[in-house]
């Protein structure tokens, strides 16, 4: 019972840090299962709500621009119309390859690669950003279009909306931000549509405590890495993160893969 309260502690903390920050919920969560030996129950169901306690964090933290893009007002219709329609690529790849990404792409090796990958998108956003641009439909479509790749795990949804966004012209917060509103109706559409599909175990009992604790941890820790993402993006790059991933691949590579 303590190894999996454990588990789920440190599991939470991991969502909770690398959701937001361009380095890979999911691959991390993936080489730290292998590398600590940490167990939970049904881990499927223990990541889906490990995304829903992250993307409930975003909710709450941006919850007076949700509120504002909810009232329909035409000064928001732009970001709206960003949001849902940078939304549908992401979904239409996951209902194609549903079964593919939650069973084959679950490995080190694949983690490996879209790590590197990843950071080759961060260095070319790097050197193609302009920041000088306003979010524009055309341009939130694109943003979504980037988004697909984060089901790959390792890839990082922020860090590849947030380099897209850096491609299209966005300024680094502007980017962010719209990165974090974007990742809200994936996150929480995936998550529903697992519970929905694990709700035989649910009803079971199948809702432990080790998922409690680390969703709990996982919005909390979620929180103040968010507010340190946005401020940090203002006078930083993304490079930082691209050079993490690269050291983190190699290491994969010697001692995992």
């Amino acid at each position: 019972m303590f190894f999996n309260i454990f588990s789920g502690f440190i599991l939470g903390v991991v969502q909770g840090i690398t959701e937001f920050l361009p380095i890979s919920s999911s691959g991390h969560l993936i080489i730290v299962r292998d590398v600590l030996g940490l167990a939970v129950q049904n881990s499927l169901l223990f990541d889906v709500l490990l995304h829903l306690a992250t993307a409930l964090a975003i909710i709450i933290y941006f919850r007076k621009d949700i509120l504002e893009i909810l009232s329909f007002k035409k000064s928001q219709r732009v970001l709206l119309l960003s949001i849902v329609l940078g939304t549908i690529p992401a979904v239409i790849v996951g209902i194609l390859f549903e079964d593919s990404i939650s069973t084959v792409l679950r490995s080190p090796i694949v983690v490996v690669y879209s790590l590197c990958a990843g950071s080759a998108l961060f260095f070319f956003a790097e050197w193609k950003a302009k920041q000088e641009k306003k979010l524009e439909v055309s341009r939130g479509i694109g943003v979504g279009l980037f988004q697909v790749l984060a089901l790959i795990p390792g890839f990082s949804r922020s860090g590849a909306t947030i380099s897209g966004g850096l491609i299209f012209g966005l300024t680094r917060e502007e980017a962010a931000r719209f990165s974090f509103l974007l990742g809200i109706p994936i996150m929480l559409g995936a998550g529903l549509l697992e519970i929905i599909n694990s709700f035989e175990i649910i009803k079971s009992g199948g809702l432990s405590i080790d998922m409690f604790v680390g969703g709990l941890t996982a919005f909390i820790v979620g929180l103040f890495v968010i507010h340190f993402l946005l401020r940090f993006l203002r006078n930083h790059s993304l490079s930082v993160f691209a050079w993490y991933r690269i050291v983190l691949a190699m290491l994969l590579v010697m001692f995992v893969v």
